[in-house]
């Protein structure tokens, strides 16, 4: 068998997740069908994460086992020619017999766009926040979230019993390009909405709603506030996945909002 390491981006909003699904759309399946269609063999794909339904992607990772030795970049362009315009394959490379997508992954990081004003262009992309918010407050907040804790409070009721909620979140971020107010969430791992609802409930803070000593509580014991508060999929991207070397790029909004 012959292994590939895939980076590939995607728009989230017509699939029910990366996760394959019976009975639903979702970007592995799709991504599969591309590939055996172009191999024309059976392939095995493996991402490094989940992502929720209408969640997107600007660099998820994945890899991918065929019996077929491929050189790489005819393996993306052909890859690419099969899927849809909402699915594209950024990068190929061969990978090692033991690299897995998933376990091998040190980090990841998300990005969720909140817009200050109503966007013909980017309203699949963002989340549109009408009330006027206070970033200082934000980003006050998004400290409370750093370090290991128990997001039992942050995940969602349906998640596996059997999951842990303890998570180390390593890095929080909220940075401002005009309209866009830009928050990166980057951890060991993350629970279903969990991200989405760091966001919401911040926002709040943000609004004049909570406070920051509010957001501490939550989080200190099990609270069903911030599933109220569920930030919409629409802003929240997976921006990377970091392998043993892998340094964070500078925060930059998809190109296509501005």
């Amino acid at each position: 068998m012959h292994k590939y390491k895939i980076v590939l981006e995607y728009d989230g909003t017509q699939y029910r997740g990366w996760q394959s699904q019976k009975n639903a759309k979702s970007v592995q399946d799709t991504f599969i069908a591309a590939a055996q269609n172009f191999l024309g063999v059976p392939v095995k794909v493996q991402g490094a994460g989940r992502t929720d339904a209408g969640v997107h992607a600007l660099a998820q990772t994945a890899h991918l086992e065929s019996s077929r030795n491929v050189h790489p970049e005819t393996l993306r362009v052909g890859i690419n020619d099969q899927l849809p315009a909402s699915i594209n394959v950024l990068r190929v490379e061969n990978a090692q017999p033991l690299f897995h997508a998933r376990h091998h992954a040190v980090s990841r990081s998300y990005l969720y766009l909140i817009s200050r004003r109503r966007s013909a262009f980017g309203k699949r992309y963002v989340w549109w926040v009408k009330d006027k918010l206070d970033c200082h407050k934000m980003k006050q907040t998004l400290d409370v979230f750093q370090g290991f804790h128990d997001f039992a409070s942050f995940a969602d009721k349906r998640m596996d019993k059997d999951t842990s909620t303890k998570v180390n979140i390593e890095g929080l971020w909220l940075q401002e390009f005009d309209d866009i107010i830009a928050v990166r969430v980057a951890g060991s791992h993350f629970l279903w909405k969990m991200v989405r609802r760091l966001v919401g409930v911040t926002a709040e803070v943000g609004r004049g709603n909570f406070t920051k000593q509010d957001v501490e509580k939550m989080l200190q014991s099990y609270s069903e506030i911030p599933a109220r508060f569920t930030a919409p999929p629409s802003g929240l991207f997976l921006e990377k996945v970091l392998y043993e070397g892998d340094n964070l790029p500078p925060i930059k909004p998809p190109i296509c909002l501005f």
